[in-house]
């Protein structure tokens, strides 16, 4: 194939290892609920398997061929396409049941997750629409656009997305040379609209009380962090090993999910934390590197924005989990449970390694 010899294989084998350490964590973590919901203590590998990482693996192979004109070109209808789900997700009738006014889209055999896909391709509209217009003239209409993303986002509410999907949108916005000073007050305005949403919302600032004092109200909105930090250092330096976690016996909330690196950290100790560290931070650095080699502006301000966007997702869901910051409520890429990230994730790895193999 034309090119396969510049593909970058490191961002390959990286990806292959979260991908590999997903399963395994998933697999020790999932068994208790799959048992108890299911009646089959490998039900959620299984499903995870044949609903997130097959159709994830055709995206991503799709990604990886698919020419990038092309992908520039059908950029608009697919972000076009998303905000339509994202508004359907509040159609409810009697005779319409396929959707459902909360962040998933119900087809019966199965449902998907709008919101996780918009990551992606308001990367691929951003970074075409950007690069064709003036820098200095691009402010306005940017902020519409991200206005509409987030009144969605809010509406659902998905507060933890509505923070990645706009940090994404600021990232791109900035790797197209806009002026500092519009940066600047973008992320001072985001900020002040980020403290009014804590502040009017008693959940979040219930969160943000814990955030502060771990120790605030421990059995109740307090409990999910501190069970979090107990499993994390019941770990210690080498971890109970494999299926040896405690806290996947509903101690912890989320296990599958959000929480998933405590129960990995449990397992795998402090080392194992570490070696998942070090392989997100490869991925994301091969990807830095993918973005400084690109040929076109397009290709680079996408790689730096998918890049960011795993980086930077990895951060929040990590940092979070040890009270480093608030609790969010978003999937560790590639490892936690649930289809639609990890389709859109391994998407956005297969556009990622076809713009390495441009260089």
């Amino acid at each position: 194939m034309k090119n396969l010899k510049n593909t970058n294989f490191t961002l390959i084998i990286a990806g292959s290892l979260l991908l590999l350490l997903g399963a395994l964590i998933l697999a020790s973590t999932s068994t208790v609920f799959s048992m108890e919901k299911f009646g089959n203590q490998n039900y959620l590998l299984k499903h995870q398997l044949l609903f997130g990482l097959l159709p994830g693996l055709i995206l991503g192979l799709a990604g990886f061929l698919i020419p990038l004109p092309i992908i520039k070109k059908f950029s608009f209808l697919a972000f076009l396409f998303i905000i339509l789900c994202l508004c359907l997700l509040f159609v409810s009738t009697t005779e319409l049941k396929l959707f459902n006014a909360s962040s998933w889209i119900n087809f019966g055999i199965f449902s998907f997750q709008p919101s996780e896909f918009l990551k992606l391709v308001l990367i691929l509209y951003l970074g075409v629409w950007l690069t064709k217009q003036d820098s200095k003239k691009s402010l306005i209409p940017f902020l519409i656009v991200m206005a509409i993303v987030s009144l969605l986002l809010i509406l659902q509410p998905d507060i933890g997305t509505l923070v990645i999907v706009a940090v994404i949108g600021l990232a791109v916005f900035f790797a197209t040379n806009t002026p500092l000073w519009q940066n600047f007050l973008i992320w001072l305005s985001g900020l002040a609209a980020l403290g009014i949403l804590i502040k009017v919302a008693p959940y979040r600032m219930n969160r943000w009380r814990v955030f502060i004092n771990p120790d605030f109200d421990p059995m109740g909105i307090g409990y999910q962090l501190k069970q979090s930090l107990i499993s994390i250092g019941s770990g210690g330096i080498f971890g109970l090993g494999f299926g040896g976690s405690r806290q996947r016996f509903n101690f912890l909330p989320a296990t599958i999910g959000d929480a998933i690196f405590s129960i990995f950290a449990e397992e795998a100790g402090f080392f194992g934390a570490i070696i998942l560290l070090s392989i997100i931070f490869v991925f994301v650095w091969q990807g830095f590197k993918i973005a400084k080699a690109s040929k076109d502006k397009f290709s680079q301000v996408v790689a730096v924005g998918i890049c960011f966007w795993i980086g930077f997702q990895s951060l929040v869901n990590i940092c979070s989990m040890t009270g480093i910051f608030p609790l969010t409520g978003v999937p560790l890429p590639f490892i936690s449970y649930g289809g639609s990230h990890l389709t859109s994730e391994l998407a956005g790895l297969g556009i990622l390694l076809n713009i390495s193999r441009q260089t």
